[in-house]
């Protein structure tokens, strides 16, 4: 089996390890830009060691923002202060990658730094969408039931979107597909209650991002990985589950989707999530083994030993770190040192190798 530090070669793309970063909203864009936050935040996780160092989500659209202070990629000025950031990561040995996203039911809120609450209109709220006018909780706003029509635009919006990131440099795309946010919205039925082609059954629930990711496909080359995030469960009886996420994973290797990060949850403010180490990792292996996808696991990978055991198991493909690289930008040095693996350091940073 591989380990932690073994090469992954997905299509054209060389990962130097089995370790990514997983998007993480920094809620610090004005308009949807990047800055220097991104730069430095997302740059020195790829000086870290990482070999997949992903975006927060970027929105596809104004309206599929989750706050006013979300990265964005729906227009073409974002490309710039994007690209910048891309260029660094690559530069640095890691593979520059960014998260496509539409908040759906969950937009128009106040990031968490201040108070996370429903937008006024006075503080400019917009309205949200959603495949059904069913609102998250009674503290978020209702949304309207995109039409048709609007969910055509919606797919346009992220081709439009990976048009732009690869003008940015970008090397992999991920589509969110979790969370609560638009595409889970669509596939759980708990938050789709349509009765057109686009709601009521398992196949009509997941039409919205099977043609979203065969029109994305379009125009990003043949020889770039796409990965999708998905909740692989609702965590409440009636949502979408386990078994679900397998069967739409046996079925996404058709449409050159080339990795399932296995996340959980953000659907419904009722689940009761077993939150603790590890807690998300069996998704990752059951979609794995039970579909064949390459998978990346998430959930509370605090140590060089969880991270390693989950890849010599055969439990996934990759891990995709969050919290404990904020904790720790270099924790894939420090991982390699703990499991006894040399590996290169940037030469800034060698004097500090031996320790």
């Amino acid at each position: 089996m591989a380990s932690l530090f073994d090469k992954l070669t997905i299509r054209g793309i060389e990962f130097r390890n089995r370790i990514a970063v997983s998007p993480m909203c920094q809620y610090s864009s004005v308009d949807g830009f990047a800055n220097d936050w991104h730069l430095v935040h997302l740059g020195s996780r790829a000086v870290g060691g990482a070999a997949l160092v992903f975006t927060e989500a970027a929105a596809v659209s104004p309206e599929g923002r989750i706050s006013p202070d979300d990265l964005g990629i729906w227009k073409d000025e974002h490309i710039h202060s994007l690209k910048r950031i891309a260029d660094f990561i690559d530069l640095m040995g890691a593979v520059p990658g960014i998260q496509l996203a539409h908040a759906g039911r969950k937009a128009s809120m106040h990031s968490p730094f201040k108070g996370g609450a429903t937008l006024t209109s006075v503080e400019g709220a917009w309205q949200t969408v959603a495949p059904s006018v069913i609102p998250f909780s009674d503290t978020y706003p209702v949304p309207r039931e995109l039409t048709i029509l609007e969910i055509q635009q919606v797919i346009a919006d992220f081709k439009n979107a990976t048009v732009r990131a690869l003008a940015a440099g970008f090397k992999v795309i991920e589509l969110h597909a979790a969370h609560g946010y638009l595409f889970n919205e669509f596939m759980s039925p708990i938050s789709n209650h349509r009765t057109d082609e686009y709601g009521g059954s398992f196949d009509n629930n997941i039409r919205a991002l099977l043609e979203t990711i065969t029109a994305v496909r379009t125009v990003w080359p043949d020889e770039l990985p796409l990965f999708l995030r998905i909740s692989a469960s609702d965590w409440i009886e009636g949502g979408w589950t386990a078994d679900d996420s397998v069967k739409l994973a046996s079925m996404l290797k058709d449409y050159k989707v080339d990795l399932i990060d296995c996340s959980s949850g953000g659907n419904s403010s009722q689940a009761k999530i077993p939150v603790g180490p590890l807690y998300q990792a069996h998704f990752a292996e059951k979609v794995k083994k039970e579909s064949g996808m390459l998978t990346g696991a998430v959930g509370l990978i605090t140590t060089a030993a969880e991270a390693e055991q989950l890849i010599v198991s055969g439990g996934a493909d990759m891990v995709m770190l969050a919290r404990q690289l904020l904790r720790d930008p270099y924790f894939p040095l420090h991982a390699a040192h703990d499991l006894q693996i040399d590996i290169h350091w940037r030469k800034q940073y060698e004097r500090a190798k031996r320790y």
